[in-house]
């Protein structure tokens, strides 16, 4: 069923549907309460939908108008006895109504005494307008009483009037029993009315929108394998079926790119296997050949390009076996507590002279503070040893490179931040990706890996390597967790 369709039933529904079951319901109520009404107070059948109607009033007193006529026929001088007329208003008050008697003009019983004072000059007047022997139905001035008028003469000459009295401002209870039980039961029927169109709803467009946020969410975090299974054919159902197959065909091409990274991971690493050997080879005849007496300086000349190249190659192979490792997984860590003031000391020795041929000031607190950090010995110096290369090859030549180390938080930190000689014109994120170099125009050594190998064997130790680039300025820092127990250190200001 399409929207449109299910909009338009949903307006009869909400329109017509009550109106039809709020109209049986009132008839039906009305049928029973008229019967009621008409049992309980001996009248023949009225109307009580019309509710507090002088009509409904009116018939109150119709029995005990029939009596006072038949007594009038046979012993009119009973409306001279208090008692009768006192048993006659008993069954008056049954009816919510009260008598009231007069004689010769003058108030001779009444069944309310509070009424009937302010009834009694209007009595009076009604006895002027009425003057036949009939009954005169009349409403009181403020029209709170129906008043029925019945006067005769009795056979010494005095002059009777009767007048029943009935009180139109309250309401019978089965008057009140009606729309009590109208407006519950057309409360009921909204209320099962609205339920059901609600629950209909629900099922029929809620239901299927809130599947397909679900499965959306799936994918927001990465999850492909769920089915989106909807089986309505309108417009909702129809969108749900176009995401399930757009599903299907991205799950399918996340696999083949799986697949396809696997596969190119396995070749890089067979690969990088298969150079290191021959390499190795090469780089160790040529040492050997540069033991050997040479007389010829150009051939010496030669075996320098040949030994600094063949090592450039070695090193290259050795960040590709190690980026296939991480990116595979293959790697096996040996966390210890390191001091890493000291680990620092030691890379910066073993590249300070580097630093001084490429005209850079290396800058090193000369009282490193002792920060304890939970990492592999090895993978973390291949880390400060990365950032180290990075800032040799890119940093401005007579510019100077601070290090220092401390603590943050639960972190020991490795701080490094140099001027680079060429405009960052790139973001931290990009720079961390493989092949990725700073140097664009790739003038300068370097294979693009160091970063990224940094970054994935700081993640791979429970840490982070954060990049920072302010105009030509460069800052990495690498944050190692601390052990358990460790040391009072010295913390970033």
């Amino acid at each position: 069923m399409k929207i449109r369709t299910k909009l338009l039933v949903t307006f009869c529904t909400i329109t017509v549907v009550p109106i039809i079951l709020i109209y049986i319901a009132i008839m039906g109520l009305s049928t029973y309460q008229n019967r009621v009404f008409s049992e309980t107070y001996g009248v023949g059948q009225v109307d009580l939908s019309a509710g507090a109607s002088i009509r409904v009033f009116s018939h109150l007193t119709e029995s005990i108008q029939k009596e006072i006529e038949e007594e009038i026929k046979n012993d009119p001088s009973d409306f001279e006895d208090l008692t009768y007329l006192a048993t006659l208003n008993d069954q008056m008050k049954l009816k919510h109504s009260f008598l009231m008697v007069t004689k010769n003009g003058k108030l001779f019983y009444s069944g309310n005494e509070e009424a009937a004072s302010a009834l009694e000059s209007q009595i009076s007047d009604y006895a002027e307008i009425n003057d036949v022997d009939s009954w005169g139905n009349y409403l009181d001035k403020n029209t709170e009483h129906l008043i029925k008028q019945r006067e005769f003469e009795l056979s010494d000459g005095c002059r009777i009037g009767i007048y029943l009295v009935t009180n139109v401002v309250d309401v019978i209870p089965e008057v009140k029993s009606l729309i009590t039980e109208m407006f519950l039961s057309s409360a009921m029927i909204l209320f099962i009315t609205g339920g059901m169109l609600t629950a209909w709803v629900y099922r029929s467009i809620l239901w299927p929108i809130g599947k397909l946020q679900e499965a959306t969410k799936q994918i927001r975090d990465g999850n492909l394998d769920f089915t989106l299974d909807v089986e309505d054919d309108d417009e909702i159902g129809q969108l749900c079926q176009n995401f399930e197959e757009m599903r299907i065909r991205l799950k399918e091409s996340t696999e083949e790119k799986i697949q396809y990274d696997k596969e190119s991971k396995e070749l890089i690493s067979n690969i990088s296997h298969d150079l290191k050997t021959p390499i190795t080879s090469i780089i160790t005849y040529t040492d050997l050949l540069s033991k050997c007496p040479q007389s010829d300086e150009k051939a010496k000349e030669y075996m320098a390009v040949l030994t600094e190249k063949s090592t450039k190659l070695a090193r290259l192979v050795e960040d590709l076996i190690e980026a296939s490792k991480l990116s595979s997984g293959n790697i096996t860590l040996h966390p210890m507590v390191l001091d890493l003031g000291e680990l620092t000391a030691q890379a910066i020795g073993e590249y300070q002279k580097e630093f001084e041929e490429n005209r850079l000031q290396l800058v090193l607190d000369p009282d490193l503070p002792r920060v304890q950090a939970f990492a592999d010995g090895s993978k973390t110096y291949r880390v400060l040893e990365n950032l180290l290369q990075n800032a040799k090859k890119y940093s401005a030549v007579d510019s100077r490179v601070y290090v220092r180390v401390y603590k943050q938080g639960d972190f020991g930190v490795f701080e490094i931040k140099n001027i680079s000689a060429q405009p960052l014109n790139i973001s931290p994120q990009e720079l961390a990706q493989r092949f990725v170099r700073g140097d664009a125009s790739r003038t300068k050594e370097g294979n693009g890996l160091g970063l990224s190998i940094a970054q994935e064997l700081c993640s791979a130790q429970q840490g982070k390597l954060e990049l920072l680039i302010d105009g030509d300025l460069f800052k990495a820092r690498v944050y190692l967790p601390q052990p358990k127990n460790a040391l009072p250190q010295d913390t970033a200001e």
